[in-house]
């Protein structure tokens, strides 16, 4: 913020008052690059709700330096502890999922939907019936509720901003009101630490090798997710809503400089590239000062010194999550819910170290085997077949685990 010679507030993005926001996983990567941006700023925004799963030192300490005015831990055992480290201050303290869905109905005008997990489509759901803008970190939000979402966002006018540095991408440079002239979607994938491994060294990565990611620093979930690629898989079902278009238009290609964001290719020919450095405060300020756009403290491009940028084709071999995820989005109904729910299960047994990494996409394609589709009509829907999912998924580890 600068002050203009009249005396009035100038702020970085074209507004009359700071924007009222709420950041729902606060002390995640997204949750915590958020703050970075909103403390940059801080005449231009005031925190409204922050929220976290159990981190309540963080999340005090946030709470407090923000002047939230409200924090929720969704776990109910650190009721006491979080309002105990709040003592002192005016932020209220509440826990449980109730809560956390109380803090996205707070009157925000902007909402980090930045929960890991299928436990994040609820709260972001109650975001968007407030018609709120929403930025959506939450991959599975859409891969779970694709339908209830997009159709609850068309109900109520909310807006919808993708985080996911690619669909970001995407949102920045796709000619929605001609969606004729669009050929494909070409979504970018960094190839994880294991895009030169072979099938047999994959098959004994450790917990330390996976988390490893070459470029982008991530949660634990979304960093073994990159190792498998299934986050690749979900991005793909997650572009379907956001951008109408099936399987067939959505490719993927290896690009393991992680520049270009993601591609629009047009039927006369064009591609339109979004570019910039692999650092999440680039499209999380785009959605923060949308329609505007604002500073970072982001190391700008400079494209003298970048070196070469190279493109492969994705091994959906050593890489099966690839095809799992588009035999979800094809099947439809429960089966990408199935898919997240099961490979949630699994990936917290690998980072346990109950099974192995390649063990991973092996127990989601034995839950998506073992379970029949059924359609998905409401949220208490999905949440039973998430619930049947994780049942059958644990149920599956065992088998894995003695093959170790």
């Amino acid at each position: 913020m600068v002050t203009a010679a009249s005396g009035a507030k100038v702020y970085p993005i074209n507004q009359s008052e700071p924007r009222r926001v709420s950041i729902l996983g606060a002390t995640g990567s997204v949750g915590c690059s958020t703050i970075d941006l909103i403390k940059r700023h801080p005449d231009a925004f005031e925190v409204v709700a922050v929220t976290a799963n159990r981190s309540v030192d963080r999340l005090a300490e946030q709470a407090k330096a923000l002047n939230a005015d409200f924090a929720v831990v969704s776990d109910e055992r650190c009721y006491q502890a979080l309002k105990d480290a709040l003592s002192g201050s005016d932020v209220e303290a509440a826990a449980g999922k109730a809560a956390v869905d109380e803090a996205a109905q707070r009157s925000a005008d902007w909402v980090m939907a930045g929960i890991v997990g299928a436990a994040g489509l609820s709260p972001t759901l109650e975001a968007i019936k407030r018609g709120a803008i929403v930025a959506l970190a939450n991959k599975e939000a859409l891969v779970c509720g694709g339908c209830l979402v997009t159709d609850a966002v068309a109900r109520h006018g909310a807006r919808l901003l993708p985080v996911d540095s690619e669909h970001n991408a995407i949102y920045q440079v796709l000619e929605t009101k001609r969606p004729e002239a669009i050929d494909r979607i070409i979504l970018t994938a960094s190839g994880g630490p294991f895009r030169r491994w072979s099938l047999a060294e994959m098959k004994g990565a450790t917990r330390e090798q996976a988390l490893a990611h070459p470029n982008w620093d991530m949660g634990a979930k979304i960093s073994i997710d990159s190792a498998t690629m299934m986050n690749k898989g979900l991005e793909v079902i997650e572009a379907h809503h956001l951008f109408g278009l099936p399987s067939e238009q959505l490719e993927v290609v290896v690009h393991p400089q992680s520049v270009i964001h993601s591609m629009v290719a047009y039927v006369d020919g064009s591609v339109l590239a979004q570019l910039g450095q692999p650092d999440m405060r680039t499209p999380i300020a785009y959605t923060l000062a949308w329609p505007e756009r604002m500073p970072t403290p982001v190391e700008k491009l400079t494209f003298a010194e970048m070196g070469d940028l190279s493109f492969e084709a994705p091994d959906s071999a050593r890489f099966p999550a690839l095809r799992l995820s588009r035999e979800a989005l094809i099947s439809g109904g429960s089966v990408p819910v199935t898919l997240n729910a099961a490979n949630e299960v699994a990936v917290d047994a690998f980072l346990n170290r109950q099974i192995g990494f390649m063990d991973i996409t092996g127990v989601v394609e034995a839950t998506m085997e073992k379970l029949s589709p059924t359609a998905i009509g409401s949220l208490d829907d999905l949440y039973a077949c998430d619930n049947q999912s994780r049942q059958a998924a644990q149920a599956l580890l065992p088998s894995f685990t003695q093959k170790r």
